[in-house]
């Protein structure tokens, strides 16, 4: 299986079942059951691959944004699933820019965690295989290079923002998502998005919110 047959039954789950996150699951657990055990092994680690290319802070804020409790470590996981189940466009322009996820209609809680273990459990029923154990560190290394090269990153996207960066950066997502009054709230209690004494933290917002152009606010989900 090569990206494009995965994101061909992605598609073909969203045009199928809609919005109905167990319909969707049983819909490619039959697809993935009659390809075979290989093409379930790919799908995994190809969905695993996109999973891994969109760990990316931009990207984990406007999910706290969008998640209605906020989005934990584990939260996030499930987050960045249901983003991929959302197909190819909606993937790859919120990697682009985050906040077109505005544009996207939320459900499910924005969380997807069986999705991550479809392909699994097929090969599981299959073969009696993990899917998880069969994946050849190297062969995914080089499968997150390749699938990479269609990414494109907008500015920002590694950048954990905070409470007072929220409305500037993501205008969007905080008209459509954050109630009046909660960035001063924050503010006052002193509260962060994220744990400021962490070093990946601390590193990554070392430089201050970066400058973003005209041009990436205009990035939108014309007809989703």
């Amino acid at each position: 299986m090569d990206p494009d047959a995965f994101w061909d039954l992605i598609a073909g789950a969203k045009r199928e079942c809609g919005q109905d996150m167990d319909a969707s699951l049983q819909w490619l657990t039959e697809r993935l059951t009659a390809l075979g055990p290989q093409q379930a092994q790919d799908f995994h680690d190809i969905l695993h691959g996109y999973k891994h290319l969109a760990y990316k802070y931009g990207l984990w804020t406007a999910a706290t944004l969008i998640c209605e409790h906020g989005c934990s470590d584990d939260g996030f996981m499930d987050f960045r699933a249901w983003l991929i189940a959302q197909g190819k466009e909606v993937y790859l322009t919120a990697l682009a820019d985050p906040d077109s996820l505005a544009d996207v209609e939320p459900y499910g809680g924005c969380q997807f965690e069986s999705f991550s273990y479809v392909a699994s459990e097929v090969l599981n029923t299959l073969t009696g295989g993990d899917a998880y154990d069969s994946m050849d560190p190297d062969g995914f290394d080089a499968l997150v290079l390749e699938l990479a090269k269609e990414i494109q990153y907008g500015v920002g996207i590694d950048y954990p923002y905070e409470w007072d960066e929220l409305e500037q950066h993501f205008p969007r997502l905080c008209e459509k998502y954050l109630e009046p009054g909660t960035v001063e709230f924050m503010l006052d209690r002193g509260e962060t998005i994220w744990f400021p004494d962490n070093e990946d933290i601390k590193e990554a917002r070392a430089a201050g919110p970066p400058r973003q152009s005209a041009s990436q606010f205009n990035i939108r989900m014309e007809g989703m």
